[in-house]
């Protein structure tokens, strides 16, 4: 199995939506950062070596047919190549809100992991790579946090065809998302989840 759609969008962007319906559409399974926090013994070497060598993806994504979220999304140029038939979708939102509701969720939790257990602590300082790959210092404050995110999209933008991309945010619900991948419109309601609350609750039952 090969990667058919990627997102590019950042953690924060409503990717866990996006995986969902990614899923109810037949693009699944989808790989995603609940997969890794979920499966750490075998993930976080995996997604360690990609990050030393950018290499292995076919290791990090078998068995998958679409990915979103971070770890994805800090390899745009490298996706690219490895998987130039793909599209792509850049899950976007105001950067402003995106900065407060990333530094009140996965920013928190990474100055924290200090004082998690071991196995989590490895996850933790893999994100903390992944991010900074992406362009995110830790320590940023709300500003730094809304022009860095600012600049990832742009970066993407630059990057994938204009054939390839669909800049999306999940509160459009099913129509540009459908009509970009060619696929019916579902009947039933477009899932929105992961808010504040339920990432903890998802980190709360990962870890």
């Amino acid at each position: 199995m090969t990667l058919h759609v990627i997102g590019l969008g950042l953690g924060r962007t409503g990717t866990f939506s996006l995986k969902t319906v990614l899923e109810q559409l037949g693009f699944g399974p989808c790989h995603h950062m609940e997969r890794i926090a979920k499966d750490r013994a075998t993930q976080v070497p995996l997604w360690n070596k990609v990050l030393d060598k950018t290499t292995g993806f076919e290791q990090v994504y078998r068995g998958m047919a679409s990915a979103v979220d971070w770890p994805t999304a800090a390899f745009s140029e490298e996706l690219l190549q490895a998987y130039p038939n793909a599209k792509f979708i850049l899950t976007h939102r105001d950067a402003q809100s995106w900065a407060e509701s990333f530094g009140s969720t996965i920013y928190t939790l990474l100055a924290a992991r200090k004082d998690t257990p071991p196995d989590v602590q490895a996850w933790l300082d893999m994100v903390v790579k992944i991010i900074e790959k992406s362009g995110f210092s830790m320590g940023l404050d709300a500003q730094g946090l809304a022009e860095r995110f600012n600049a990832h999209n742009q970066r993407v933008k630059a990057l994938i065809p204009k054939d390839q991309l669909l800049v999306y945010q999940v509160k459009e619900g099913w129509q540009p998302l459908c009509d970009f991948l060619d696929v019916p419109v579902p009947s039933t309601d477009f899932p929105r989840t992961n808010n504040r609350e339920e990432f903890w609750e998802l980190i709360k039952g990962a870890t």
